[in-house]
C-alpha cells in the first residue's frame, strides 16, 4: 500500500470532483478519531493492487504490520485503475458520494427496480432533480426515502428535463447497488 503519485491523485480527484464538486475538500480535510491519539488524524487515499482506498492515517500506520501480499482491503474502496490507466469509481464509493453529493436525483418507487437492474433513469421515473444540473454532470441517485441507490451521468440538464417526453433518458447509469447481486463473484 502506497500513497498516490501526482498523476493518480489528479485522476482520482477529477473523478470525485465530478460528483462532489467543492465538497471534495470535506473529504480530504475530514478529521479521523480512530486510534489511541487524542488529537484527530486525517483521511487519505492509498493505492493497493490498482485499487484506491479512502482510509484514516491511524489505520494506515497499523496496517504496516501486515505484509502486502496478505493485505486484501483497508478502509473504503473508492475505485480502481484500469490497465489503460483510467480511474473508475466503484459501488463501494457510494456512501462517500451520497454524503457529499453536489447533484442529486430522486426516483419514483415504480422505477427503482428498473434502475437496480442496471437500466438508465427515464424521465417517467424521475421524481425530483436538483437545480442547475448540466448535461455531463455526475449525479447520485436516491430513492424517495433518501436511500442512495447508485450514481451516474446526467444525460440532460434540469431545464431540458422539463420538456422531454416520458421515455427519454435523463441519467445514464454507471453504478447501482444491484451490482452486488449481479456480479457477486467479481466483487
Amino acid at each position: 500500500m502506497r500513497p498516490l503519485d501526482e498523476a493518480e491523485t489528479t485522476a482520482v480527484f477529477e473523478k470525485l470532483f465530478k460528483f462532489v464538486g467543492n465538497n471534495l475538500k470535506h473529504l480530504v480535510d475530514r478529521p479521523s478519531h480512530e486510534g489511541p491519539d487524542p488529537t484527530p488524524g486525517r483521511y487519505c487515499f492509498r493505492l493497493h493492487k490498482n485499487r484506491v482506498f479512502y482510509v484514516s492515517d491511524a489505520l494506515v500506520r497499523r496496517a504496516t504490520n501486515i505484509s502486502r501480499d496478505r493485505l486484501l482491503s483497508l478502509g473504503t474502496s473508492v475505485g480502481k485503475f484500469t490497465h489503460g490507466g483510467k480511474f473508475h469509481l466503484t459501488v463501494h464509493a457510494l456512501d462517500l458520494l451520497a454524503a457529499h453529493a453536489r447533484h442529486k436525483v430522486w426516483l419514483k418507487p415504480t422505477s427503482e427496480m428498473s434502475f437496480l437492474y442496471g437500466n438508465h433513469v427515464l424521465k417517467s421515473g424521475l421524481a425530483r432533480i436538483t437545480d442547475n444540473v448540466s448535461a455531463g454532470d455526475g449525479v447520485v441517485v436516491f430513492s424517495m426515502s433518501d436511500l442512495p441507490l447508485g450514481f451516474g451521468i446526467a444525460a440532460k440538464s434540469t431545464q431540458d428535463c422539463r420538456k422531454l417526453d416520458p421515455n427519454a433518458i435523463v441519467v445514464l447509469n454507471q453504478v447501482d447497488v444491484g451490482l452486488y447481486v449481479r456480479k457477486e463473484d467479481d466483487l
